[in-house]
Order: structure tokens, then sequence, then C-alpha cells
């Protein structure tokens, strides 16, 4: 017997009959030998892990654009806080950690620089639209070929609200396994947290605003960031014991506060001037790049390089700019277009 099949075994006697097994996967898009090591959801942590895609996470903006202080959240700091709240709360229902943390760890595989404002704009321009969960799972499918399980990415697929609710009434909207659901859950919890932290650090809100507009909300939900994690996790997991575990739920007054304080962030901060000024700026970048690079397809492929299959051009150029780092799409606007020194002396 492999390790792989004592692990199996163990996590089988272990997890909650309503945990979705490593063995009972519905498998990879590309059958693929087993792994005498590691359990299938293992594997699939580890390859999202060693993709390039998820080292760029490290210099992509989640709401603060290139922030100079040295403790603002990237993309790639949020997806961590994500995977470690998923992996709480399916460690307290029982359910598969490994399947939590892979979702958790690819869900924004596929997401904009610039953060929501680049989403926003390819969302305008690229024909047939654009929205980060179908792009991460582009990303691991057709771009870096990860050969993932279809519970992961399914997961990927579903994570994202998009202004909807954080728990969907609709079962359509909700990922197929319990673990995928936490993941939605968590991904809310994180930002919600992080993003007001965040906020509050850069002075961008003050914490007498924060309590005049939320103030009821914030009693329920906690009054510093560990605080307010601690008592929404632990709200998720005794509303999910309660229902049964039938599905990934909140009590309705933890969900209430937790909307009300994310109008507060709509408003206040992702739309607020001092933030907004800076994606509108950020939004022109992305903008011309998609122009130029449609336009002259030579100096696309000189600059992108390989590609992924044979795309319409769209998609290709749409691949490479929602790849893009911060970083990378700043240089890429100046060498395109702004004058550059004269090397030669």
């Amino acid at each position: 017997m492999t390790i792989r099949k004592e692990l199996e075994d163990r996590e089988r006697g272990m997890l909650s009959p309503r945990a979705m097994l490593s063995s009972e996967s519905r498998g990879r898009i590309v059958r693929e030998k087993e792994c005498d090591l590691r359990m299938a959801f293992q594997r699939d942590r580890d390859r999202i892990i060693h993709s390039k895609a998820f080292r760029r996470l490290k210099h992509k903006t989640q709401v603060f654009l290139i922030p100079g202080g040295d403790h603002y959240r990237t993309r790639m700091t949020h997806t961590l806080e994500v995977a470690q709240i998923a992996r709480t709360i399916a460690r307290a229902l029982a359910l598969n950690e490994d399947l939590s943390e892979a979702i958790a760890l690819g869900h924004d595989l596929g997401h904009t620089p610039f953060g929501h404002a680049g989403e926003e704009v390819l969302n305008e321009i690229v024909p047939g639209g654009f929205r980060h969960p179908e792009q991460s799972l582009r990303v691991v499918d057709e771009i870096e070929k990860l050969n993932l399980t279809f519970e992961v990415r399914d997961g990927i697929l579903k994570h994202s609200k998009r202004g909807g609710p954080i728990v969907p009434g609709d079962p359509a909207q909700r990922a197929l396994t319990l673990e995928g659901q936490i993941v939605r859950v968590a991904d809310s919890i994180a930002y919600l947290n992080h993003d007001l932290d965040d906020a509050l650090r850069a002075r961008v809100i003050s914490r007498s605003e924060l309590r005049a507009e939320v103030g009821d909300s914030l009693d329920m939900l906690g009054a510093t960031h560990s605080q307010r994690i601690g008592r929404m996790v632990l709200d998720v997991v005794d509303t999910t014991l309660q229902s049964g575990v039938d599905h990934i739920s909140a009590g309705p007054g933890m969900l209430q506060a937790a909307m009300c304080l994310r109008g507060f962030l709509d408003r206040e901060v992702y739309n607020g001037a001092e933030v907004h000024d800076d994606f509108v700026k950020a939004s022109k970048v992305i903008r011309e790049l998609y122009a130029h690079y449609m336009s002259s397809p030579g100096a696309f492929a000189r600059e992108a390089g390989r590609t992924a299959g044979d795309a319409e051009l769209h998609r290709l150029v749409c691949d490479f700019i929602s790849g893009m780092t911060d970083r990378y799409a700043f240089k890429a606007y100046e060498k395109i277009f702004l004058p550059q020194p004269w090397l030669i002396v």
C-alpha cells in the first residue's frame, strides 16, 4: 500500500460524511497516474503554488495601487488570508482542508493588475466581457495547463460574488462541494476585514467615520481586526452546524452586518476619491495597452512571446494584459507611449 492510499484511508475515517474525499474526486481533464505520496487535492495545491500566475500575485493590487508601505495587502497576501480562513472553517466542520486550501490559493490567479479597476475596464472593452473567476479557470486550464481536479476547478469558478450575496440562496450559484462554498465565504471575510484595516492605515477613513456609519454592525462584528474575523468565522461554523451542514451558511444578523460594512467600503474606500482617482488613471493604462496590441499584432507577438493555443487575438491580448503585474503594466505603457532616454553616447 502506498502512502497516498494510507492517507486516503485516514481521510475517510476522520472527515464528515459530507466532506469531499480525495479518493472520490471526479478526476482531471487529462487522466494521469496517481502520486504515491500525495492525495489529489494536495497535488492541486502544490501545482498552484508553483505556478507563475501565483508568483505574480505578490505584485498585483488588492486595493491600494503600488503602496509604499510594507504592510498593505497585495493580491497574494489576500489569497493567503483567504486560504487560512478557509482551512479554519473546513477543519471545524470536519471537511476537506486540502480541497478548500487549493481552491483558495487558485481563486484569484486570473485577476488583473490594478485590482477591480482592471477587471472593470477589460469587461468593458473585451468582446464577450471579462470576469476574473473565468479567467482564473482559463489560467489553470489553458495557459498554465495545471490539469487540476474537477472539484478545485468548480470552486475557483464559483467563488466570486460580484456584488451579489455572500451566501447565495440559489444552489446554482454555489460550488458543488462544501469546501468550495467555504472559499466564497472566506473570501468575503478576508477582504472585508483586511481592506478595512488597510483603509484605516492609509487614513482614507477614520475610526470615527467608521463608527458613525456602521456603528451597530461594528458592535456585532467586533472592535478589532482579529475580533471581527473570529466572530465571523465562528458564526459561519455554528450556523452551518445548526443547519445540518447541508450547505455553508451564516446567520442573518452577521450577514446583514457584513453587507453593511461592504456598503461602507464601497462608498468610502473603493469608490472614494483618493482610491478612485488612481484607478481611473490605471484604467487608462489598460485601455491603451489593449488598443495598441490589437492594432499591432506583430508588436504584440514580439512582446508576449508564446501564447495559449489558437485563440483569437483579442483573447490572447486579454490573457497577456490580465496576467500582468501592476509594475509590468506601467513599464509596458512607458515603453510604448513615452519617450525613452537616448542611451548611446
